[in-house]
């Protein structure tokens, strides 16, 4: 597993992290064993990076883990947790005083005194914007509640927002070959800066797995049900904003063009952990055998895959079917 620095931090993170979604039950059911079970395949499999938020599950996700690495020896391992939306999301809750709050209580959670890296999680932009959010991520730095702090977003106005504060540490943002947007400025202008990027919802909540049809149904209480439309949070978030059944089409059609051995989700994996730019890339995973699949993408980054090939299908597939749609919104 490749390691790759996670900026200026002096900590590196291996290029395929593990998203824990999942872990909170925000996706179906999954047992305690089970999430403790996907870390540790996860770790065996050289990832040394957990990205969690204070939301998953309410705060099960940090738990599970906060518990998993006090069971073992995981100086390597880094935990970048996500705040911001255990309140409405409007400009006036952002404040130091619920900052505080916030990751008080992923300190708990997570069973620790510094937590390594946060990220604002998809805020409002004009919190983006604003110099006091930074200033108070600065002083929560100094103190030692933070090692680190980053943002995820939604939109490329604010990642480019983001990517002008100096301190700033790491930029998660979806990418995905259904979401093409981040090559045209956000990766270049993050490598420039030496500001680490995490791609987040890369398999396109499953539609990236190549297991699905027109006719794939999901529990009441997965996303992948209720937010087709945005009803419960940005529609983007579910199937990076595709509409499920076209996504099956655009997978389909990259399925089938792939050598005997290589899945679509190991391709797809590999393909953005070897785009310039992009430091991690975390897809989440409900089983050790989805967990173990995923970390093993990474041997495609050593050859063996034709990479510039599927790149190059990765955009005739977008161009013909998706950027109409998909690069206006974001």
């Amino acid at each position: 597993m490749q390691q790759r620095p996670l900026s200026r931090t002096g900590r590196e993170v291996s290029a395929i992290g593990l998203g824990t979604w999942q872990l909170g039950a925000d996706w179906g059911d999954v047992s305690e064993d089970d999430a403790r079970a996907v870390l540790a395949a996860s770790a065996e499999a050289g990832v040394t990076l957990f990205d969690t938020a204070d939301v998953y599950g309410d705060g099960r996700s940090e738990q599970i883990i906060g518990a998993f690495l006090k069971s073992r020896d995981a100086d390597d391992i880094t935990v970048a947790t996500k705040m911001g939306r255990r309140e409405d999301q409007v400009p006036e809750n952002y404040v130091m005083e619920h900052f505080r709050g916030w990751l008080d209580r992923s300190r708990r959670l997570l069973d620790t005194e510094t937590l390594d890296l946060v990220q604002l999680h998809c805020p409002p932009s004009a919190v983006i914007d604003d110099d006091a959010t930074w200033e108070a991520l600065d002083q929560l730095v100094s103190e030692g509640v933070i090692a680190a702090y980053g943002a995820s977003v939604e939109t490329m106005d604010q990642a480019l927002s983001a990517l002008t504060r100096p301190n700033l540490t790491n930029l998660q943002i979806i990418f995905n070959p259904f979401r093409l947007k981040p090559l045209d400025e956000v990766l270049p202008l993050a490598a420039e800066k030496n500001v680490a990027v995490f791609a987040r919802v890369p398999l396109a909540s499953g539609l990236l797995s190549g297991k699905y049809s027109r006719s794939t149904t999901f529990a009441e209480n997965d996303h992948r049900s209720y937010n087709r439309n945005g009803e419960a949070f940005d529609k983007g978030e579910t199937f990076s904003g595709v509409p499920f059944d076209e996504g099956v089409a655009a997978a389909d059609e990259l399925k089938a063009s792939l050598p005997e051995g290589v899945t679509l989700p190991a391709a797809t994996l590999a393909w953005i952990a070897s785009r310039e730019g992009v430091t991690s890339v975390i897809p989440g995973a409900r089983s050790v055998s989805q967990a173990t699949a995923n970390a093993q993408a990474a041997e495609l980054l050593e050859g063996g895959f034709d990479l510039d090939a599927f790149d190059a299908l990765v955009r005739d597939v977008y161009d013909r079917r998706l950027r109409a749609e998909i690069h206006p919104q974001w």
